[in-house]
């Protein structure tokens, strides 16, 4: 039999086990031009708490009593197809089961010899690309200028930091615990780092350690960190909207400052953005992702939760903090 991991119903504020149904059903055959594929490794990811609802947006939301999808690494295990081998690695937006079908059209073979096969969920995968193309085509970084990065001991964080210090500039990471901000300095190579939860006055702290102002804010997180961090822009300044994970269970629309006169006072332009917005510019991003891996000037965080059905808990364990870089389940 072949485990399935379903949508039970729509979450109420924040996401609970409850929301989630495991099922069993018969292992899938395959027919003409398809491949069996078993799932290897599992990417959770904020943006997926938006699909569980019915509310309109970039996406289609997910149908109640259907599997659960998000980014998969998979074996090919039986191949009626002919571009795939028995062994192949791929990957893929797929369900949230053990054991699937696919007839290859939307696989992208990856090469588990060239690096492990998480980092294509990861680094090498959308969330690289998130990071990379939004930084770049919105943020537009320039030697010497301040970038603030809030989720910044994220998956998509982690990488923007990383980027920014290789593009020469001054870079400043908000994260919610005295572990995360250490590592951030130590490991990603941030300038400073501020927790969030143990300062009083984040409006200061980040004044404090931008002097200069701040040019740049790639934003994963939205709320009262957001509004901090928009008091200290400078003219012109660039913030690259990627989530807003601070109000994703939010059950009414939540009250803050109004920033229309921070915008016209200082000119800045705010953006929100999803990677598939730069999908032509994938091939050159990722060449250019690889290439720093392979020089040593990127590095990557991964927290792995081992077992299929821990699946749903990793997934609400990200609402919690409870993840450095990228959360994945391994199989």
């Amino acid at each position: 039999m072949n485990k399935v991991i379903l949508l039970n119903k729509r979450p109420v504020g924040k996401p609970t086990a409850d929301d989630f149904k495991f099922i069993e059903e018969e292992t899938p055959v395959t027919q003409e031009g398809q491949v069996l594929l078993k799932t290897l490794y599992v990417s959770v990811d904020p943006y997926l708490r938006g699909r569980m609802s019915s509310a309109k947006s970039y996406t289609p939301p997910f149908e109640l009593n259907k599997p659960i999808q998000s980014g998969i690494i998979a074996e090919v295990i039986e191949s009626k197809n002919p571009n795939f081998k028995v062994g192949d690695f791929v990957s893929a937006i797929m369900g949230w089961k053990e054991l699937q079908v696919s007839d290859g059209k939307n696989l992208l073979r990856v090469d588990g010899s060239a690096a492990p096969l998480s980092v294509y969920l990861g680094i090498l995968g959308m969330t690289g690309l998130t990071a990379y193309l939004g930084l770049t085509e919105i943020g537009k970084p320039k030697a010497g200028e301040t970038l603030v990065v809030s989720g910044a001991a994220g998956a998509v964080g982690s990488v923007v930091g990383q980027i920014g210090k290789i593009l020469g500039c001054r870079v400043i990471g908000l994260a919610g615990s005295d572990e995360k901000t250490t590592m951030l300095t130590s490991k990603f190579g941030y300038d400073a780092a501020i927790n969030y939860k143990t300062t009083t006055d984040v409006q200061a702290a980040i004044a404090n350690a931008a002097p200069n102002g701040v040019d740049i804010y790639f934003d994963n997180v939205g709320g009262s960190i957001s509004d901090a961090v928009l008091a200290n822009v400078n003219q012109l300044a660039r913030v690259p909207v990627c989530g807003a994970i601070s109000v994703y269970n939010e059950t009414e629309v939540p009250m803050g400052p109004r920033i229309q006169t921070t915008l016209v006072k200082n000119s800045i332009l705010m953006q929100g953005f999803v990677v598939s917005n730069y999908v032509a510019k994938f091939p050159e991003a990722i060449k250019q992702l690889t290439s720093w891996l392979q020089e040593g000037k990127l590095t990557y965080t991964e927290t792995i939760v081992n077992g299929f059905d821990h699946i749903p808990q990793a997934f609400l364990d990200l609402f919690e903090g409870k993840n450095e870089g990228k959360m994945i389940v391994k199989i």
